[in-house]
C-alpha cells in the first residue's frame, strides 16, 4: 500500500504542474489535411515491407475501374457488385505446367501452393479447347525468373503431375494485334491466336484520341528471342498483323481467373498491369465500400490505388481524412471506453498523421502499428465516430507545429523519455507518472507452483487451494482443485504455447509466489533457453554474438527504469537503439523489465572457496543424507537465500523477464488516458498531461 499512495502523490503534483501549463494559451496556424493516402501493401526497404501478389476487390455497389493520372480520374469501365476484380503486375512468372484438365491442373496449382504463396491458375482458349494455365512468382528480371524456372524443373513432384514437361520462364514482352470496340469483338480475334496454338490475351487500353478500346497480345515472352519465336509462329499461322505495343499507353491485360473459385466454369477477372507508370483507380459510390480479401477480407471507404512500386504491388487506400480516424480510433482504444479518453485518442491520432505527410512516398501513413492502426469500417464504432465528430479538427501544436502524438497501450506506471526509446530527446516526450494500474482491475492473481517433478509453472489462484501445510523451508503447498488443470508457462492463458504440464485434483505442489495475471501494465515472459534468446537477438544485432550466452544483465536505464543499454557475457549488446531490445529478446511488451538469470548464482564450498555460476560451468553435486555426493542431474534447483525465501534456479543458462508496461511507452499511455477520464478529466487536460508545454488547438 505504501508504494501505490507514494505514486498517487507524485501522480497528483504532475498533474498540477500540467494543469498550470495548459492555462498558458499559444494558438498558431493549424494545419489540416482533407485527404489521406493509406498504404495497405507496400515494398519500401529499410522502412516497411508488407506485400501481396495479388489484391482482389470487390464493391458493395460495384467497382468503377480505370487510370489515375496526374489530371485525375479516367474512368475506363465497371465491374458488377457480384464480381471480384483481381490485380496483379505484369512481370516475369514461371509457367509451371499446361493442361485441358481441369482436374490435372488443380493438382499442379496445390503443390505449386505448397511451396509459394504466389500461384494463378487462369484458362484461355487455344486449339479449339479450353486450356489451363498455372503460373507462379512474382520476379523483377529475367535472369530470376530464368533460376526460379530452374528450381521448380527440380520438384520430381511436380514434374509427375505436368507429365514430365519442365517449367519455363514467361514475361510481359508481347505482340500486339488490331485494335477492336469491344471486348465481343476482341474475343473472336482472341479465337483466332489461340487456334494456331498462340498464347493469347484479351487487353484495355485507351487509344490517342481518348476512347476505350480492346485488343490482343499474343505471347507472354521473357525475353528479345522468345518474342522472335511468337513472332515467326504467328507469320508461319497468318492469323493476323502483329505489332510491337506502345508501352508508353497504359493497359490492363486480362485473364480468366480459377485460383480462388477452384471451378472451371467460375472464373475473376484477373488484371495484369504495368509495373512502372500505371496507376489503376477503384472508385465505388459515395456511402459504398469496398472490399479487400488479402487483407483479412476487410471493407474500406473511399478508394483504391493499384501500381507497382519498388517491383512489387502497392496497395494504397485514399479517403477522407476524419473518416479515417473513425477506424483508428476504434482500431487503437475500445470504444466502450470513456469518451474522453476516445476524444484524446482521436485528437492524437489526428496529430499522429498530419505530422507524417508523405512518410511513405506514395502514402502518408500504412495501415499497421508501424503508424497506427487502422481496420478499415470494421474498427468504427458509434463511440469512435462521435469522439473524432466532436474534436474535427482538432490538433496538439508545440512552438507552432503538429507534434508526432506518440502513444502506447500502457506506459507501466510510468511514461518514457523519448531518448529512453530512440536515444534523441524530444522536448514535448518526457517521463512522468502514469495511471496504468486500470488495466488490472477484476484480473485473477495466478501462482507460480513447483509440480510434484521438480518443475515451474504458474495456475490460476481458483484451480488451487491453501492445505494449511509448508515445506521444511517454509514454503506453503496448495492441493489442485480439478482435474486437468494446466499449468502455464506465464501467469496467462496462452492458447499457442504449449503448457507446462496438466494436473489432476489433489496432486499437492510448492507455493513459490503470487502474481497477478500478466496484462497490458504488469507481465511476465520465459523463460527462454539461451539458444532461444541468441536465435532472436542475432538478426537485430550489429555486432555478432561471439559465443553461447551465459549471462544477461541490464547495465543502464533511462528516466522511468527502461533498460537503455544491455550487457550479454559482459559486452554491451549492440544495437541499432533501446527500444529494439523488446525483439531482441523473445518480443517483450516493453524495455521497464527485471531480469530474472535462473542460473546465475555463488555456491560456497566446503573449504570457503566459493564458485560463481555460469562462469563455471562444471558438474554440480548433491550432498544427500548418507554423506555421499552424486551429480545433479536435473536442471531445475531451488536455494533458500538469506531472506528465508526460495528461489528457483537452473543448472544450465535460462531467463525469466519481470515488467511493466505495453509498448514503447512514449507520450500518451492509452491505459494511462483511461484512468485519467475514469477520475473525470477532460481530453483536453488528458492531452496537455501527457505532452509537455503544448497547446490543444483547432483549425
Amino acid at each position: 500500500m505504501k508504494s501505490i499512495r507514494r505514486f498517487s502523490a507524485v501522480l497528483v503534483i504532475a498533474m498540477t504542474i500540467a494543469a498550470i501549463v495548459s492555462a498558458i494559451p499559444s494558438y498558431g496556424a493549424v494545419p489540416k489535411l482533407d485527404q489521406i493516402r493509406v498504404a495497405i501493401f507496400l515494398n519500401l526497404p529499410g522502412k516497411y515491407t508488407t506485400t501481396v501478389s495479388t489484391a482482389t476487390f470487390s464493391g458493395t455497389d460495384g467497382l468503377n475501374i480505370g487510370i489515375r493520372n496526374p489530371s485525375g480520374i479516367d474512368h475506363w469501365f465497371r465491374q458488377e457488385a457480384s464480381k471480384q476484380a483481381r490485380f496483379t503486375l505484369h512481370d516475369y512468372k514461371v509457367l509451371i505446367g499446361e493442361t485441358t484438365d481441369f482436374n490435372g491442373a488443380i493438382a499442379i496449382l496445390k503443390r505449386v501452393q505448397s511451396i509459394s504463396k504466389d500461384a494463378w491458375l487462369t484458362s484461355m482458349n487455344k486449339y479449339g479447347k479450353t486450356v489451363y494455365q498455372i503460373t507462379e512468382g512474382v520476379y523483377p528480371t529475367q535472369d530470376e525468373v530464368r533460376l526460379a524456372a530452374e528450381r521448380w524443373g527440380m520438384d520430381t513432384d511436380l514434374l509427375r503431375l505436368t507429365s514430365q514437361n519442365k517449367p519455363v520462364p514467361t514475361g510481359p514482352l508481347y505482340l500486339e494485334a488490331s485494335s477492336y470496340p469491344s471486348m465481343t469483338e476482341a474475343a473472336k480475334a482472341a479465337a483466332s491466336f489461340g487456334g494456331a496454338g498462340l498464347d493469347n490475351f484479351i487487353a484495355v487500353k485507351k487509344s490517342e484520341d481518348g476512347k476505350i478500346e480492346y485488343t490482343v497480345h499474343v505471347g507472354a515472352a521473357a525475353g528479345p528471342a522468345e518474342l522472335e519465336v511468337i513472332r515467326s509462329q504467328a507469320e508461319k499461322a497468318a492469323v493476323g498483323p502483329l505489332t510491337e505495343p506502345d508501352n508508353t499507353l497504359p493497359y490492363m491485360q486480362i485473364r480468366d481467373d480459377h485460383t480462388l473459385s477452384l471451378k472451371a466454369n467460375t472464373a475473376d477477372s484477373l488484371y495484369l498491369i504495368q509495373g512502372t507508370g500505371t496507376k489503376v483507380s477503384l472508385t465505388t459510390s459515395p456511402n459504398g465500400t469496398i472490399k479487400l480479401n488479402e487483407r483479412y477480407e476487410r471493407s474500406y471507404r473511399g478508394q483504391f490505388e493499384v501500381s507497382g512500386f519498388n517491383n512489387r504491388l502497392a496497395v494504397v487506400n485514399e479517403l477522407p481524412f476524419e473518416h479515417y480516424l473513425y477506424s483508428v480510433v476504434g482500431a487503437e482504444m475500445p470504444a466502450s471506453w470513456p469518451a474522453e479518453a476516445l476524444k484524446a485518442q482521436a485528437v492524437a491520432a489526428r496529430s499522429y498523421a498530419i505530422h507524417q505527410g508523405f512518410g511513405f512516398q506514395i502514402a502518408h501513413v500504412v495501415d499497421s502499428v508501424q503508424s497506427q492502426s487502422y481496420g478499415g469500417i470494421g474498427a468504427e464504432k458509434q463511440a469512435t465516430i462521435n469522439a473524432v465528430n466532436l474534436t474535427s479538427g482538432v490538433v496538439i501544436m508545440h512552438e507552432g507545429k503538429v507534434i508526432e502524438a506518440l502513444f502506447s497501450s500502457s506506459a507501466g506506471g510510468t511514461t518514457a523519455d523519448a531518448s529512453e526509446i530512440w536515444g534523441n530527446p524530444v522536448a514535448y516526450l518526457s517521463s512522468i507518472p502514469s495511471p496504468d494500474h486500470v488495466s488490472e482491475a477484476g484480473l485473477y492473481s495466478w501462482y507460480r507452483i513447483v509440480l510434484p517433478d521438480g518443475r515451474t509453472g504458474y495456475v490460476r489462484e481458483d484451480l488451487a487451494e491453501e492445505t494449511g501445510e509448508k515445506t521444511a523451508a517454509g514454503s506453503s503447498i496448495l492441493r489442485i482443485k480439478g482435474d486437468s488443470v494446466t499449468v502455464r508457462t506465464v501467469p496467462l492463458i496462452q492458447s499457442e504455447v504449449q503448457p507446462v504440464d496438466k494436473l489432476n485434483s489433489g496432486t499437492r505442489v510448492v507455493l513459490l509466489e503470487k502474481v497477478i495475471q500478466s496484462n497490458e501494465m504488469s507481465w511476465v515472459r520465459g523463460p527462454f533457453t539461451a539458444q532461444t534468446l541468441t536465435s532472436s537477438m542475432q538478426p537485430r544485432i550489429n555486432t555478432p554474438l561471439s559465443g553461447p550466452i551465459l549471462t544477461v544483465e541490464a547495465s543502464k536505464r533511462g528516466a522511468s527504469w527502461r533498460v537503455t543499454e544491455l550487457l550479454v557475457n559482459g559486452e554491451p549488446l549492440d544495437i541499432r537503439y533501446p527500444d529494439t531490445l523488446r525483439s531482441a529478446l523473445g518480443g517483450l511488451p516493453s524495455t521497464r523489465f527485471e531480469i530474472d538469470e535462473t542460473a546465475r548464482m555463488s555456491i560456497a564450498g566446503a573449504t570457503g572457496a566459493r564458485t560463481e555460476r555460469p562462469a563455471d560451468s562444471s558438474t554440480m553435486y548433491l550432498l544427500g543424507a548418507d554423506g555421499k555426493a552424486q551429480p545433479l542431474e536435473t536442471n531445475n534447483i531451488y536455494i533458500l537465500d538469506g531472506s528465508g525465501k526460495v528461489r528457483a534456479a537452473t543448472k544450465d543458462p535460462e531467463f525469466r523477464f519481470n515488467g511493466t508496461g505495453n509498448g514503447h511507452g512514449v507520450g500518451m499511455s492509452q491505459w494511462g488516458a483511461k484512468g485519467l477520464a475514469e477520475k473525470g478529466y477532460d481530453y483536453d487536460y488528458i492531452l496537455k498531461y501527457y505532452y509537455n508545454n503544448v497547446t490543444v488547438a483547432k483549425d
